[in-house]
């Protein structure tokens, strides 16, 4: 086996390696982002603390249209009595109950804009509630299928390890010296292959005769403008 071949080979394995390295480690970070069901919850908190405001908004109204409605209650069984025989007394009773039905329409009015108030932040603390349901659901169900994934990478990894020790060993050290600087300059990708008469790597189009000698077995060929390990079959 030429060495070119040997390296191209490990190339591959330790391409696919890094593709699963860079694959895990996105997974991870998916995985520990809980960023958009924080901020789901967060809404979904604020949206309940305004619901109970307004709750409250409405129960407030109530007592105090409630409240009014004894008053006139009151007045008006003191001036249908006939306890009261003064015309003048009788006339400012008069008054009163008109002054105290004027403003029970305002208290009216006050709690009508309180009920709508309680429906719409009802509706938006259900909206919100709905909508961290579902985004709690997405993610579950992304966990799931991250962590299947995950799962079968790790085994792909340790798979690969083994193949990685296999390539390894008809290998000289000086070879791997040169491999690994190249794997280090060169973004992880130290053997490029001979594609269409050029570097698969570069693009450089190479002669006849620099793809013979990237198909010697006696020594390796580097790209005469990436400088990577060419391998031709």
């Amino acid at each position: 086996m030429s060495a070119a071949l040997g390296l191209f080979r490990l190339q591959q394995v330790d391409s696919r390696m890094d593709e699963i390295r860079a694959r895990l480690d996105e997974i991870r970070q998916i995985l520990g982002n809980d960023d958009e069901v924080r901020q789901a919850r967060a809404k979904a908190e604020e949206a309940n603390s305004a619901h109970q405001m307004s709750l409250h908004a409405l129960k407030r109204a109530e007592v105090e249209v409630d409240k009014q409605k004894g008053k006139i209650k009151q007045s008006e069984s003191t001036l249908y009595s006939g306890s009261v025989k003064n015309p003048k007394e009788l006339q400012d009773l008069q008054n009163e109950v008109a002054s105290l039905k004027r403003y029970l329409g305002t208290l009216e009015d006050r709690q009508l804009e309180a009920m709508l108030g309680e429906e719409e932040t009802a509706q938006a603390n259900q909206a919100a509630l709905d909508e961290l349901a579902k985004i709690q659901a997405r993610m579950a169900e992304q966990y799931q299928i991250l962590t299947e994934e995950q799962a079968t990478l790790n085994k792909d990894m340790e798979r690969l390890k083994a193949e990685r020790q296999a390539a390894l060993t008809p290998l000289d050290t000086s070879l791997l010296t040169t491999y690994n600087g190249l794997r280090q300059q060169r973004r992880g990708l130290a053997v490029a292959e001979v594609s269409e008469g050029a570097c698969a790597a570069c693009g450089t189009t190479l002669t006849a005769s620099q793809i013979q000698s990237a198909r010697s077995t006696a020594q390796i060929y580097n790209c005469p403008t990436c400088g990577r390990i060419l391998f031709a079959k």
